[in-house]
């Protein structure tokens, strides 16, 4: 009978689903690193919230451990590719407090809309300052919705309700998905300025860090209220007090800051400004929820083997596993570099392959595409949870296999959908088993694709190449690989440089003033 430890503080009802789906469970919560260490080693699974570090002293430590399962999203507390190494399966439950986030940012938008936090002070400390309250009705404004994913599809599901108009920025929100939630597709400056309130619903990433920057406060309509129960970071918190102290910003009520625990802010003492410490999933039905949700997942892997929102294991067989493992690696790769190429206003994929790779069971091929192609915008996609999240955003998705015979015994083709045409990668395995791009948007390449890389476009002329070369060289970059493919002499050709150092954003500036240079981006692989 497999074996389970709860080593946090969760419902009781996580312990009793695991008794009745025949698995041992032991509840022995608050325990030291050193006292898990000494008993870790007697389980199967291991269930947490976020008390419990499972660092690699306590990986190590769990021998006979199969999964970890975390009730809830975050696992910072958690050595994913330690104990990815040592075969550990690390689950979450990343839907489990979707209601209560997006009731939260319900809430907030209330309080900033009437005041209610300062009132309540003012008027507990006996002052009645009837006539300093003067609030605005949220019924007729415009709510700026950034992220219209799990989370954000309800909090523009209850704004609807409230009589509010939805504008909502996501990369990946197709019209079709748009139409269905009753809310309007727009560009991130068309929300800033159409916005009467704004509420950030998108996770932290290289894009999304800061999106809320100076630039794009100052972009934003005069009088317009914030909200962020997302993720700290999402917002430029000195630019933040900045905009309220103008009164620019009308108010901003945050639950989630840069530091945690914010035990000091620029923000602290502000007027107009509410904060909240990350109550987003802090009910007593999310609490339930996320632990219920574990003990079923927890529960199935060790009894049956099935895999739910497992963040380092794809849905495999164990006979399938070694085949599709390269054409995997191949097909995550390929996603990647189309959602970095791409990923901007991407509404539709499809996934086409020839030779060896279309007598394969496609689901991993495919889920793997699409963990490469939103990872970009979602720094909890994997090739588990890709394809709900493809499908929750309305991302139009094709499976196409081809019998013809082609250039290569295997293909992998990735052709994205977008406002501007359609564009497409293809990739092959050497030696049947190291991914190869051979194709880029229609122009013949064979190139590596892992770490840090620089594409550009630009127009065929002699004497680019080592221009490039020189204003890498003069930024102290090295070059470790290059690739080249052109569509004609003369024509629109294709660099991919994989690069050693740290390239900034000013390099990138200078690569882009080159003459000829149509287009730039750094890209990052796994």
């Amino acid at each position: 009978m497999p074996k389970v430890l709860i080593s946090d503080s969760m419902d009781p009802q996580a312990a009793q689903i695991f008794r009745d789906r025949g698995v041992e469970v032991d509840v022995i919560t608050g325990k030291t690193p050193e006292e898990l260490k000494a008993i870790i080693g007697q389980y199967d699974g291991l269930a947490i919230r976020s008390s419990t570090k499972v660092t690699q002293e306590i990986i190590d430590a769990a021998t006979n451990l199969k999964v970890i399962g975390r009730a809830g999203i975050g696992v910072d507390n958690v050595d994913i590719p330690y104990a990815s190494a040592k075969g550990v399966v690390v689950m979450n439950t990343p839907f489990g407090n979707s209601i209560t986030t997006a009731e939260h940012a319900i809430a907030l938008i209330f309080a900033l809309a009437r005041q209610l936090p300062e009132a309540d002070a003012s008027t507990q400390a006996g002052k009645w300052e009837k006539n300093r309250f003067m609030g605005v009705e949220v019924t007729g404004k415009t709510l700026g919705l950034i992220g219209a994913g799990n989370i954000g599809s309800i909090v523009a599901d209850r704004a609807i309700g409230l009589r509010m108009k939805v504008v909502a920025f996501d990369p990946f929100l197709t019209p079709e998905r748009a139409v269905d939630m009753g809310v309007e597709k727009v560009t991130l400056d068309e929300l800033l300025a159409r916005a009467d309130f704004i509420t950030l619903h998108t996770p932290l990433t290289d894009q999304t860090r800061n999106i809320l920057s100076k630039e794009n406060l100052a972009k934003t309509k005069k009088g317009v209220r914030i909200v962020n129960c997302a993720r700290g970071g999402l917002i430029d918190e000195v630019a933040l007090k900045e905009g309220l102290d103008s009164g620019h910003i009308a108010g901003a009520a945050l639950d989630v800051f840069v530091t945690e625990p914010a035990k000091a802010s620029p923000l602290f003492g502000t007027p107009n400004f509410v904060s909240t410490p990350h109550l987003g999933a802090s009910t007593n039905e999310a609490q339930v929820n996320v632990a219920l949700q574990v003990a079923e997942q927890l529960s199935d892997y060790l009894l049956t083997g099935g895999v739910t929102n497992a963040l380092n294991l794809p849905s495999l067989s164990a006979e399938e596993a070694p085949k599709l493992k390269p054409y995997m690696a191949l097909a995550e790769r390929l996603g990647s570099l189309a959602g970095q190429l791409n990923g901007e206003n991407i509404e539709g994929v499809s996934i086409e392959t020839e030779g060896h790779a279309a007598e394969l069971n496609q689901k991993p091929i495919v889920a793997a595409v699409l963990a490469g192609l939103m990872r970009v915008y979602s720094d909890t996609v994997n090739m588990v949870n890709a394809p709900y999240l493809a499908k929750e955003r309305g991302l139009d998705v094709r499976e196409v296999r081809h019998d013809r015979e082609g250039d290569y015994q295997t293909l992998v083709r990735v052709i994205v959908k977008t406002s501007d045409g359609e564009r497409s990668v293809a990739g092959t395995l050497f030696g049947h088993s190291q991914p190869r791009l051979v194709e880029l948007n229609g122009i013949k390449m064979e190139a590596d694709l892992g770490g840090q890389m620089l594409y550009i476009v630009n127009q065929d002329k002699p004497g680019f190449i080592g221009r490039v070369g020189t204003t890498l060289g003069e930024a102290g970059i090295n070059i470790g690989t290059f690739h080249l493919g052109r569509r004609n002499v003369g024509g629109e050709a294709v660099l991919l440089l994989s690069l050693d150092g740290t390239v900034g954003d000013t390099l990138l500036s200078d690569v882009c003033k080159l003459d000829g240079v149509k287009d730039v981006k750094l890209l990052k692989f796994a």
